[in-house]
């Protein structure tokens, strides 16, 4: 069996992330998974080339309509890193990426100086993997990476992840991590590029699959014809 490799490119994140789960769901390989289940995968390059263009939030993903807010609190503002102080959590993508390891390093704060002094740098990055933490969890990070370029005064950035509930939580994490890249670029004085999202495994479990069917029916009926997104599947 060949394993899947896709790459969704378009305008928005919302136009982008509903035909990601379109053709992952349609044409994704059955797996086990950790969790005792089957889900359907595939290897997915997602490009949103104008990330803060609309629409934004996709109307048919029930849990950005209800929890976005809260999730970008968590993500940019560390809401919840207190619960990781106290041990109730084992990370949030907060504390890994502004408070990583032993020693508190502000890494997004790295990344805006890197590039403030060296534009054309290409060591602006964050990481979220501790080992010595992560080998042993049951829930380790799906975030690995960020790498942040500026192009032409734009600043583009690109995020990898080793695995990802494509249905479920995929879209609020390219809402927070575009937030955050305009968080970066805002500090820099420079516009917002392209966003690029890598997953070696975007899956969408077998408990989806009814959900997915009716979002993918109310999908075609709202869809018109400036909806625009080229898929290449290998």
């Amino acid at each position: 069996m060949r394993p899947p490799f896709t790459v969704v490119r378009g305008r928005c994140v919302a136009e982008v992330w509903e035909t990601a789960v379109e053709v992952v769901y349609r044409s994704g390989v059955e797996i086990d998974t950790e969790y005792g289940c089957k889900a359907r995968e595939s290897t997915l390059m997602m490009i949103v080339e104008d990330p803060f263009s609309e629409p934004r939030i996709h109307p048919g993903d029930v849990y950005a309509v209800v929890g976005l807010k809260g999730y970008l609190d968590e993500v940019l503002e560390g809401r919840l890193d207190s619960k990781v102080a106290g041990g109730k959590l084992a990370y949030t993508y907060h504390e890994r990426l502004f408070s990583y390891g032993s020693e508190g390093i502000d890494q997004i704060d790295y990344i805006v100086e890197k590039l403030r002094n060296t534009p054309y740098t290409r060591r602006a990055q964050a990481i979220t993997w501790i080992p010595s933490k992560d080998l042993t969890i049951d829930s380790p990070p799906c975030l690995q990476r960020l790498w942040f370029k500026i192009y032409d005064g734009k600043l583009v950035l690109q995020s990898e992840w080793r695995s990802r509930d494509l249905f479920r939580a995929a879209h609020m994490n390219m809402l927070a991590m575009t937030e955050l890249q305009k968080m970066v670029a805002d500090k820099l004085g420079s516009k917002v590029g392209a966003y690029f999202d890598f997953s070696n495994s975007a899956h969408i479990y077998d408990k989806s699959y009814g959900d997915v069917e009716r979002f993918l029916k109310t999908a075609y009926r709202r869809r018109d014809e400036k909806f625009k997104v080229d898929v290449f599947t290998i």
